[in-house]
């Protein structure tokens, strides 16, 4: 496998065989997948989209847990509404990522991903406990199976990402880096984050975007290279840092808009790893 081999994050849904067909044939060796939810998690389904990833010869790189009732409108959606920070909703939550990581397991991957909500900066505000309890809980579950769960970035600081991982005190617990996530979200300049993460990114989204116009809002996504990420700099940075694992990329639009996306940012990240001498 290439060093930063790349890949794309892809939910399973309509002409699932096709989109995975059209993506090895153009030379994508990765796939993340957004996990499977409601009937997709069922028999025959299960097995029946288990063949599909088989068959298409793409190695699972990780499964993405989502959560149903997420909201990504603004911030004070994203605060009530999404990941394990929700009391009302944490521990049926908590279960669905394990179910996910069922499924991970079957298909393959090492790595489940989640966004786990607003991690509060104050030790002493009951939800982080809560939320550290709860990601020793999914930690364990995952390490007798010898996989990692890993935190996606965006929300909360490199700092404050760095103390929680340190207060959940698991060797599963790692990072899915998400540099446009950071920007965003508003949080920090996501190139300097790398540094103070660089021991726990498992995983990287290659995806662009801009700052927030207005405080409570979230930036807007673009294509890659079209935002404020500089994903040159981004990926010169990994390669620093010693990361090797895949650039995942991600375009959060569906349809064949999708895909055309996945091809041309394959086609400038090509070039940047040429450019770097990545091989």
């Amino acid at each position: 496998m290439p060093t930063m081999s790349l890949g794309v994050l892809l939910s399973i849904g309509e002409d699932f065989a096709g989109r995975l067909q059209r993506i090895k044939a153009a030379g994508f060796t990765t796939v993340q997948l957004v996990g499977p939810t409601g009937e997709a998690l069922l028999e025959p389904k299960r097995s029946e989209t288990k063949k599909i990833i088989d068959d298409s010869g793409l190695r699972v790189s990780s499964v993405a847990a989502i959560y149903e009732g997420e909201n990504y409108a603004d911030v004070s959606a994203v605060r009530n509404t999404v990941g394990l920070l929700p009391e009302k909703t944490r521990e049926g939550r908590i279960a669905d990522t394990k179910r996910c990581a069922d499924f991970a397991n079957e298909v393959g991957s090492l790595n489940i991903s989640s966004h786990i909500g607003y991690i509060p900066d104050d030790r002493a505000d009951p939800t982080y406990g809560a939320l550290v309890s709860a990601a020793q809980e999914i930690c364990d579950y995952l390490q007798r199976r010898t996989m990692c769960f890993c935190l996606e970035t965006g929300q909360e600081s490199a700092c404050i990402l760095k103390q929680f991982i340190g207060d959940v005190d698991r060797e599963n617990l790692k990072v899915n880096f998400d540099p446009a996530n950071m920007i965003m979200y508003g949080t920090e300049d996501p190139v300097d984050a790398l540094d103070m993460l660089a021991p726990w990114i498992r995983g990287v989204h290659c995806k662009d975007g801009v700052w927030p116009e207005s405080e409570g809002r979230l930036g807007e996504e673009r294509p890659l290279g079209g935002g404020d990420v500089h994903i040159e700099r981004f990926v010169a940075k990994l390669k620093q840092i010693g990361y090797d694992g895949p650039l995942t990329i991600e375009r959060e639009i569906a349809g064949e808009q999708q895909m055309e996306a996945f091809f041309a940012a394959k086609k400038l990240l090509e070039e940047i790893k040429a450019k770097l001498g990545i091989e």
